[in-house]
């Protein structure tokens, strides 16, 4: 995988610096990391990544 353009969360930042991390590639895969875990890295699609948010938001 080549160097991602890691974006911080609008929703990162609180008082502990918690961040959540996005990434996307051209292929349009979505990479998201934790600041604490930086080398533990989800991948997703657009879809599935939709899909487990509309779940957990449910």
């Amino acid at each position: 995988m080549s160097e991602l353009d890691w974006q911080k969360s609008s929703f990162s930042g609180g008082p502990q610096g918690e961040c959540v991390y996005v990434a996307t590639t051209p292929d349009k895969t979505i990479h998201l990391r934790e600041s604490d875990e930086p080398h533990t890295i989800l991948t997703s699609t657009p879809q599935g990544l939709a899909a487990l948010l509309a779940h957990l938001k449910r």
